[in-house]
């Protein structure tokens, strides 16, 4: 089996003439979550860009095992949910998820299996503008299911839902880090995921906890 690792070294950004962060240092393995932590402005956000490929990093580097993401295999491997839900309001549920998995590599789950997973069983003929808030971020957090992605990106995962909601995702963190599985997230919601390695990075003032 593969053995997979983040890294960032030396990683400077720079916005508007305002260094953010600079000379971040991280290293992320398999089963373990680096949840990155800080006031606005810190650069979460920026750091999650750096990481997804959006933009380079003023100075420093990322890499995936031996090699810059730009070089291996790591896009295959990582998947993104970012602020905004990344599904098509005009689709239904079904058809949403068949679209993520005609661009991805089958995952642990079917569709149906990850629509049940994420309690929206029975809603595939159900078009996505009829979802409340809480379901649409349910179903965008459902592509992680039926796809196969080692690194999961989350800009604040828990966006919409309500308690149970986010210990459904909590749930599905755990299991995902329990499968050799890696996560990157910012998150102004408290988790609880003591079944995890979680590395804490306060970009406010860059120091590792």
């Amino acid at each position: 089996m593969t053995a997979y690792v983040l890294q960032g070294s030396g990683l400077i950004c720079i916005r508007d003439d305002r260094v953010l962060f600079s000379e971040l240092n991280f290293q992320l393995n398999a089963g373990q979550i680096l949840l990155l932590e800080g006031k606005n402005g810190s650069g979460k956000t920026s750091l999650l860009r750096i990481l997804c490929g959006f933009r380079e990093p003023d100075a420093g580097e990322v890499r995936w095992g031996d090699e810059a993401i730009n070089d291996s295999s790591y896009y295959a491997d990582m998947a993104y949910i970012g602020h905004l839900d990344g599904i098509k309001k005009e689709l239904t549920v079904l058809e949403n998820l068949k679209v993520s998995l005609a661009l991805g590599v089958n995952g642990q789950y079917s569709i149906a299996q990850a629509l049940k997973k994420v309690h929206l069983h029975g809603y595939d003929e159900v078009l996505v503008q009829a979802l409340s808030a809480g379901q649409k971020r349910r179903l965008s957090l459902a592509r992680l299911l039926i796809t196969h992605n080692v690194l999961w990106i989350l800009d604040e995962p828990f966006t919409s839902l309500d308690k149970q909601g986010i210990a459904l995702i909590e749930s599905l963190m755990v299991e995902h880090c329990a499968n050799g599985g890696m996560i990157v997230l910012t998150s102004h919601h408290d988790i609880d995921l003591h079944e995890v390695d979680v590395i804490r990075i306060n970009l406010s003032t860059l120091q590792l906890r």
